[in-house]
């Protein structure tokens, strides 16, 4: 992937939906920091996260994780677990491996032309054999098969 001049960051696009105050966000972005890395190959102007929580506290709360990035679905990740910092924990992590999937459906995988190729293969040398190492079905002379050994 190539460079970004201004990448996405978690504290650069993150939102904070229902159910957070913006007392909340710096927490929640700490949080999200380890997504820093996956975000960094896409543009802070074409990104979006907003974290949203229904029924905070309560026993059935739902947060979820909504991310936008120009040229690409939306994606969204959803948590039920009852404890707040495990629901972000397990929205973070569904993002982070459904990221991963999205950027491994678009790397070309068959095709070697569009694929970046690594070190050019080594020549092989050219052995050639004279016609005297030749015995006269085509085989090398010098072989012994197990046959007639």
């Amino acid at each position: 992937m190539s460079a970004v001049a201004n990448p996405a960051t978690v504290a650069e696009c993150l939102r904070v939906g229902a159910g957070f105050s913006q007392g909340d966000r710096n927490w929640i972005a700490e949080q999200f920091a380890t997504l820093d890395a996956r975000l960094a190959g896409f543009h802070a102007d074409a990104t979006e996260l907003e974290v949203s929580v229904k029924d905070r506290e309560a026993r059935g709360q739902k947060v979820t994780l909504e991310c936008w990035i120009a040229g690409r679905q939306k994606i969204v990740t959803t948590s039920a677990e009852e404890d707040l910092h495990a629901a972000l924990n397990d929205v973070r992590d569904d993002l982070r491996r459904r990221l991963n999937d999205a950027k491994t459906r678009q790397e070309p995988r068959n095709n070697k032309r569009l694929r970046d190729t690594g070190q050019p293969e080594a020549a092989l040398p050219d052995t050639e054999l004279d016609d005297t190492e030749l015995d006269d079905t085509g085989g090398d002379a010098h072989r012994v098969d197990a046959e007639t050994a």
